[in-house]
């Protein structure tokens, strides 16, 4: 019921994924994403505690196809439900689709990146978000998942239509730079791209606030001087 895109930007170290779903509240339970370690989905009758786990794995310094491999043991016997997907800090890619996962389902991996999609429409779609990651080198990591996720509806994302998306990117700090959910709606992965238009002139200014209050910019709300 989702299809995802995870992926490393190699230029500025930073770590993202954008993922969507015809179920409620997707990246609450597929996305998972630490700053300087990796990324993880886990998806397709969701086991959130895998993504959990994969990260842990990456922090100790396995790779994304040991990580997966680590991750597929500890499910046992549920794993042929389960769809994982993964990108270390070398921008190494690995995934595994169950035999059990639903519908029309795939993965496809490139360097720094991995698509992974369950109950899509047709099987191109997992390439097509991977090369569509691949064209926008030169844009910022959340740009780059936005356009991918855009461009797997264009391709025709799920059979049916989608009600939630989210997207979470990690950079140099230990809290998300950015941390973007619809999660019920009609038009999800628009009104998410409305969300990243508002949030992206201004997501390193409230790390800034974190960091150095003292020079952090005011945005003229009522009580902020």
């Amino acid at each position: 019921m989702t299809f995802s895109i995870s992926g490393r930007c190699s230029r500025t170290g930073m770590f993202g994924i954008a993922v969507s779903s015809s179920s409620p509240a997707v990246a609450a339970r597929c996305a998972h994403v630490a700053a300087g370690v990796g990324v993880v989905a886990s998806q397709n009758i969701t086991d959130p505690r895998l993504g959990h786990s994969g990260l842990r794995h990456l922090t100790n310094g396995k790779t994304a196809e040991q990580t997966i491999a680590a991750i597929k043991a500890e499910a046992g016997d549920t794993v042929d439900y389960r769809q994982l997907a993964c990108v270390d800090g070398s921008g190494l890619s690995f995934a595994f689709t169950g035999s059990k996962a639903l519908g029309i389902n795939g993965h496809h991996l490139g360097q720094n990146t991995v698509a992974a999609g369950n109950l899509l429409s047709n099987d191109r779609v997992p390439r097509g978000m991977v090369e569509k990651f691949l064209e926008l080198s030169d844009l910022h990591l959340g740009e780059r998942l936005m356009a991918t996720l855009e461009r797997a509806l264009e391709l025709g994302g799920e059979a049916g239509p989608v009600r939630s998306a989210g997207m979470l990117v990690v950079d140099k700090v230990s809290w998300p730079l950015v941390d973007l959910r619809v999660d019920w709606d009609d038009n999800p992965i628009g009104k998410l791209r409305d969300l990243w238009t508002i949030w992206q002139p201004q997501m390193a200014d409230y790390v800034t606030r974190g960091l150095d209050p003292t020079s952090a910019p005011s945005y003229g709300v009522p009580g902020d001087r």
